[in-house]
């Protein structure tokens, strides 16, 4: 992770044009690209002897099918999943946790009183903070001929690794940090599960047909849906009998497409909070059944932004977060949870607002309002009901609708480097969470940076103070490598009263310094 601060006098250069120029999600500027829309052309350069006298530009043209079925006759046998009768042979698969919605799908806020307050804690605390430490004396290897260094344990097996001696796994939870970290996951598959089915509860055919989804469409928001449930259990029989179970949520959207952008919001933190504790976890076996789950939330991340209508992958690299970061993000949509719900221990930091946060409904987000979102949570999506004059819902126009696509390209970008962004951020005390029963909480200083967390990167910039819980900086322009813009796709961003040298494996060391932690819109 390149940490990089840039000075306000070398932003402030960047402003000189208000309108940035044309620019495509994922090229750099060397890249040719058609100057009236910003797209790449079919040209790449250096690539040399592309010849290709293989290619078939005149595939065959005839009448398209109009009639379907029968289907042909092909061999096949009768057969069931197993019911389990035959002991050790017909074995059943397990149940599912919640295989269908349970409870109502009307959410609102909490409005009852709190019956206990704060994180989960353990019998004593032991230090205000985790100290640095120097690099790991162990860490030493490094193969300077390409060959195994050690006798191999056995054939075609490489000396080394973890969980390789033949051990029988064991698929649950070893520690406290695992326990934690896979009980906050859990919280985030059940509102994943409850989001994706709210949304195709509460909005009609028509509502959907009018955000250009079809029934097809729809289908695979269910199907999400469904594998929602199944994470749900994996987690859930990872933790055991203490796992919590379902909750009650308090949406922000009134349309399909302000849905569909808190979804992906919502799923890029989940993501991203799963990155940021993986490889921490003490059990191998818990990690790798969680690494074969978040794959699949990864491509419903970037599925919602197809539907959404913006650039599928706009990054080379996702960035991991730590797991207070997570609940921060996640706690202010729980609205109330069954008694005795296992609680966490992680922290809820105040938020921090992006006062013009990019409108992804908008053709041209420079137009974007202070405060367009739908609330003054930290996740809140953009308001869709804008003048249909310039929203880019229903438009036909490359680069500038923003219609359901395999991808979309603007040519009026989200975000841009040098863009003045202005904060305000809360003070810590609040209620939040489920119940209201956690309390925002922050160890820091005031604030003097901001931090933004994308891809492999932790860029600071200054931070210029304009008021009480106000002040403004300008959208850096680091790249992870060359022409790979670090700031890109929703990301996460944070006030911070210092600058730590940290990176993606120990990103969690930022905390007793964050101030307030938001999200933001870049692209």
């Amino acid at each position: 992770m390149h940490n990089n601060l840039l000075v306000s006098g070398a932003l402030v250069a960047g402003l000189a044009v208000a309108a940035p120029a044309p620019q495509a999600s994922g090229y750099s500027s060397s890249s040719v690209a058609d100057g009236a829309s910003g797209f790449k052309t079919a040209y790449v350069p250096g690539y040399t002897d592309a010849d290709a006298t293989f290619v078939n530009s005149s595939p065959t043209v005839g009448p398209v099918a109009s009639t379907f079925g029968p289907d042909s006759q092909i061999s096949a046998i009768a057969t069931a999943p197993p019911s389990g009768t035959v002991p050790n042979i017909d074995l059943a698969a397990p149940s599912e946790v919640s295989s269908y919605v349970g409870g109502p799908t009307s959410h609102g806020p909490y409005s009852g009183p709190a019956t206990t307050t704060g994180a989960a804690n353990g019998p004593a605390t032991l230090a205000s903070s985790v100290g640095t430490l120097p690099l790991n004396p162990t860490a030493t290897y490094y193969n300077t001929d390409g060959l195994p260094q050690k006798p191999l344990p056995a054939p075609y097996t490489p000396d080394g690794g973890l969980g390789t001696n033949g051990s029988l796994p064991r698929y649950m939870v070893e520690s406290d940090f695992d326990y934690e970290s896979i009980t906050l996951g859990l919280y985030q598959e059940w509102i994943e599960l409850d989001l994706f089915n709210n949304g195709l509860a509460i909005f009609s055919d028509e509502d959907f047909a009018v955000a250009g989804l079809t029934a097809e469409d729809r289908y695979l928001l269910q199907f999400m849906a469904d594998q929602e449930s199944g994470h749900a259990t994996l987690l859930t029989n990872m933790l055991g009998e203490t796992a919590p179970p379902q909750c009650t949520y308090n949406y922000p959207f009134t349309t399909v497409r302000e849905w569909l952008d808190f979804n992906q919001i919502l799923t890029r933190y989940g993501e991203s909070g799963v990155w940021g504790f993986i490889n921490h976890l003490d059990s191998r076996e818990v990690g790798q059944l969680l690494a074969q789950s978040i794959a699949t939330e990864a491509r419903q991340q970037m599925i919602l932004r197809q539907l959404s209508g913006l650039f599928p992958m706009p990054v080379w690299f996702e960035a991991g977060i730590p797991q207070s970061w997570a609940w921060t993000y996640l706690a202010p949509y729980i609205s109330s949870c069954p008694e005795n719900t296992t609680r966490l221990a992680w922290q809820n930091f105040p938020a921090l607002h992006v006062v013009n946060q990019p409108n992804i409904d908008r053709f041209s987000a420079n137009d974007t309002a202070d405060y367009e979102t739908t609330g003054d949570r930290t996740s809140d999506p953009g308001v869709s009901t804008i003048p249909s004059d310039e929203s880019c819902e229903n438009l036909n126009a490359t680069g500038y609708g923003c219609e359901p696509g395999v991808s979309r390209n603007r040519s009026e970008p989200l975000s841009f480097p040098g863009r003045q962004v202005f904060f305000q951020w809360d003070d810590a005390g609040l209620s939040v969470g489920p119940n209201n029963s956690y309390t925002t909480s922050t160890s820091a200083g005031a604030p003097k940076y901001v931090a933004w967390v994308a891809q492999l990167n932790l860029t600071y910039t200054p931070l210029t103070v304009t008021g009480p819980n106000s002040g403004s900086t300008y959208q850096p322009a680091s790249e992870v490598y060359q022409g790979d813009p670090a700031v890109n796709g929703t990301m996460f961003v944070a006030l911070t009263d210092e600058y730590l040298d940290l990176s993606p494996f120990n990103l969690s060391m930022i905390n007793p310094h964050v101030r307030a932690l938001g999200i933001y819109q870049a692209g």
